[in-house]
């Protein structure tokens, strides 16, 4: 046995020296800074960030470097007949005018100019007759042709400040999911933080209530054996005991299951104390009116709503941008040693695509009046939230009021169930049934606590300002459940 404790030993005190108690503060900031969801959030957010950023210079020249490199081969027929006839008439025409110049020259020649000359012209057109009508010219090549080409949009019909609007939104709206998310996992930890606080008190409870029914039931088994109860009335005792054991079990596996998800939320394993108790406040520092009037001016959701109207609107110019022609500028010069250049200005309008670009428009203006309308409905689903958790927080103020009165008069009902069993004026079940309410009502309160912090929670949510909750533990006036 001995060498089992030393084995054992190092390990509980190395547990010890591990776990954590940690509050509703530090729980918070880490859930905000290292879950997988703030990351996530984080990396869409600048995502959307530098897409914006990118299209800033939509609408400026583009500039691009080009390379051709390309072989070819051409074949084709190269008609001569009147290359044949024009050097034919050449040559005859020289010929003639020669031998003119010469008859001039020596007129003492008599008639033999015309005969020269008929002789000659006929040797020329049998010489010229020997060319071809037509031949074939082959052309084979090889290029490399480097060029700068530049493009710049005069008029897109709206496409490009459609654009940049539409991803100027996109990165306002994912400021606000980033909030959203946010929210949703303050939401998150205040639920799985104050269930395992209810847990525990729960537990706590049961055990109370097991201790003083383990308590009843030694007491009855030696007033049996003196014979001041009888057996019936011990049993009723052993079975409440077992009763009370059983419940104590099933509430120690609800708080270990508590805390191993607070644990797996807060992605460790060493967290076994939270310091945050539940609580509720006594006064009510929110007005309806108000919460009801100024929650689009906080909650992430409605704006994000809205958000989505102006995309479906960016949208909405974007189609209607697209039945508009285009106009550009372009101009391209080769870098090769010819340095050959062309400037100039096109215009671009889509006849048929197959495409009806009229449906598209009508589409999107749909999607932003459905918009709208989805806008108006969260709005309304939003008030009724708002609505409904106020009511909640008061009606879980005023019942722990009245809970505070009921434990106070239980436990003297209890005191006084005891001293008459003890007196035998009293019987079992009446010390059994006093002392389950006493539990029951503790139990009750933790509940009520419970229900307080979820319905603030939900009302802070739902308002968009659950970043204050914090404020809510520690402001005077509050009650906490230890």
């Amino acid at each position: 046995m001995l060498a089992v404790s030393m084995l054992f030993t190092p390990l509980l005190l190395n547990a010890a020296c591990h776990a954590q108690s940690i509050s509703f503060q530090q729980a918070e900031q880490s859930v905000l800074q290292d879950s997988y969801t703030t990351k996530a959030s984080q990396a869409l957010q600048q995502a959307s960030q530098l897409e914006a950023e990118a299209i800033k210079g939509l609408g400026l020249p583009r500039v691009d470097l080009n390379v051709r490199a390309y072989a070819f081969h051409n074949e084709m027929d190269v008609p001569l007949g009147a290359v044949k006839n024009n050097l034919e008439q050449s040559l005859s025409d020289g010929v003639n005018n020669q031998i003119n110049e010469w008859q001039s020259a020596n007129p003492n020649i008599g008639g033999l100019a015309d005969p020269l000359k008929d002789g000659l012209n006929q040797t020329i057109h049998n010489g010229v007759g020997l060319i071809p009508d037509e031949s074939q010219v082959v052309l084979d090549d090889q290029v490399i042709r480097p060029t700068i080409s530049v493009m710049m949009p005069l008029y897109t019909g709206g496409l490009t400040s459609s654009a940049k609007e539409a991803a100027n939104i996109k990165a306002q709206r994912s400021q606000l999911n980033t909030k959203l998310q946010q929210d949703v996992q303050r939401y998150e930890l205040i639920q799985a933080y104050f269930n395992a606080q209810l847990q525990k008190q729960l537990l706590a409870s049961s055990a109370f209530n097991l201790q003083s029914m383990q308590k009843y039931y030694s007491n009855a088994l030696k007033l049996e054996q003196q014979g001041f109860i009888s057996k019936g009335q011990r049993m009723q005792f052993e079975v409440a005991r077992n009763n009370a054991e059983r419940s104590q079990q099933n509430a120690d596996a609800s708080y270990k299951a508590s805390l191993f998800q607070l644990n797996n939320l807060l992605q460790s394993s060493q967290i076994t104390d939270l310091s945050t108790p539940l609580f509720v406040n006594s006064t009510q520092n929110l007005a309806l009116n108000q919460l009801l009037k100024s929650f689009p001016e906080h909650s992430a959701l409605f704006q994000k709503m809205q958000m989505d109207t102006q995309l479906a609107k960016a949208n909405v110019k974007a189609q209607n941008a697209a039945n508009k022609p285009n106009v550009f500028a372009f101009g391209e010069y080769s870098l090769d040693d010819k340095q050959n250049w062309i400037v100039g200005v096109a215009a671009r309008y889509n006849l048929f695509s197959g495409i009806d670009k009229n449906k598209n428009v009508q589409a999107a203006d749909l999607q932003r009046y459905a918009s709208e309308l989805m806008t108006e409905r969260t709005k309304q689903e939003i008030e009724n939230v708002i609505y409904k958790s106020y009511s909640e927080v008061t009606t879980a103020q005023l019942s722990d009021q009245l809970l505070q009165q009921n434990l106070k008069a239980a436990q003297e009902n209890l005191r006084i169930q005891e001293l008459s069993f003890k007196e035998d004026m009293g019987t079992a079940t009446q010390v059994i049934d006093a002392q389950n309410a006493l539990s029951g009502l503790k139990t009750e309160t933790a509940l009520n606590a419970f229900k307080y912090v979820m319905s603030l929670a939900t009302l802070l949510q739902s308002h968009g300002s659950i970043q204050s909750f914090q404020t809510y533990i520690n402001q005077p006036n509050t009650r906490y459940i230890r």
